[in-house]
């Protein structure tokens, strides 16, 4: 067994501590990876205070995962002592269902097996990228380009793929109108990828107070969802919205922004319930839809995207004791956009 440090959570609200958990022996197909960058995510946040569930806890969150190659199962094919790699939201799938053989293992018929506060194949609970080290199977590890930081690769492995996905799927692009709700660490990246698609690209904030970074991020427009007047001015627009969002919002308001055959997508996951008026879809043969991350091979071409068009994320790079405070600021909304944890501070 590996044994490598790590922060963990005992319970919801719970303040991080100082711990060590053991990382399995490689198996043929495995990868080791020394952890370098570890971004927090929402998601984080949401599993660490049990707002999606039960959890088994001590809980080590983070799937956003950056870090060097260290050592390799006996088959290993892939990857090689020394490669720069990555690990997003899932570590393994059943890799024998149809959506899995499509190369979309997030949509997994048995259910993929997400980085932490999962069960993997050997019957452990998967522990997250807020540890010095972990093992992966090769299928399930990225390949980062030489051109992006280790730091600014860590939120692209969920951020970055999250929006690239429906962006992708949804065929943002010249020509299409888009509109990105929220500029946080989703909807920034949103916008950046986007713009360099070739959309135009409108910010739809509850305030104007992020428009200058908004606009610096490839946005052509910025408006303030608190003013009523700004779902009458942009009624019938958009061809897609990307709502990155974990709050409840007015679906209706949003659905009547957008054009003949929009699209609303939801990549934000509120803990509670959302509603809306089917007349609202009915009208314009409007469609409101969900995207899950993105598979391996998507999350690859995200990567090698960004890097082609020299896409990174604003980060703020904190220590491992700095977690807490980071969790508060997230809620507070008071990152500009994404933290990123440096491991060799655990």
């Amino acid at each position: 067994m590996i044994t490598a440090k790590a922060r963990a959570v005992d319970g919801p609200h719970k303040p991080f501590r100082e711990t060590e958990i053991q990382r399995r022996d490689l198996d043929l197909y495995d990868v080791l990876i020394e952890i370098k960058y570890a971004g927090i995510c929402h998601s984080d946040i949401h599993t660490a205070h049990g707002e999606w569930g039960p959890v088994n806890y001590p809980l080590v969150p983070g799937h956003e995962i950056a870090g060097i190659v260290t050592d390799i199962g006996a088959e290993v094919s892939k990857y090689k002592v020394g490669d720069r790699v990555g690990v997003g939201c899932m570590v393994d799938s059943c890799g024998e269902c149809e959506n899995c053989k499509k190369g979309e293992e997030q949509y997994c018929h048995k259910g993929n097996i997400q980085t932490y506060a999962a069960v993997d194949k050997y019957g452990e609970i998967t522990q997250g990228g807020y540890s010095t080290h972990i093992v992966v199977q090769e299928d399930f590890v990225l390949s980062i380009p030489e051109n992006i930081k280790l730091e600014d690769a860590a939120p692209l492995l969920c951020a970055g793929i999250t929006t690239f996905s429906p962006l992708n799927h949804w065929g943002a692009g010249p020509g299409k109108k888009v509109a990105v709700v929220g500029l946080g660490g989703l909807g920034h990246m949103a916008v950046k990828i986007a713009h360099a698609m070739g959309a135009e690209v409108t910010v739809l904030s509850q305030t104007l107070r992020k428009k200058d970074d908004g606009l610096k991020f490839g946005a052509n427009s910025y408006y303030a969802t608190s003013d009523p007047e700004t779902f009458e001015k942009l009624a019938g627009t958009f061809d897609l919205i990307i709502n990155t969002v974990s709050a409840k919002i007015n679906l209706d308001a949003y659905l009547g922004t957008l054009n003949l055959n929009g699209t609303l997508v939801n990549v934000g996951a509120p803990a509670e319930p959302l509603s809306l008026s089917v007349m609202n879809l009915i009208g314009h043969r409007r469609s409101f839809a969900g995207s899950l991350i993105g598979g391996i091979r998507e999350t690859q071409e995200m990567l090698d995207f960004c890097a082609e068009h020299d896409i990174a994320p604003e980060i703020e790079v904190i220590s491992a004791d700095q977690i807490d405070d980071a969790y508060e600021r997230v809620l507070a909304s008071d990152v500009r956009y994404r933290f990123v944890i440096d491991i060799s501070t655990m």
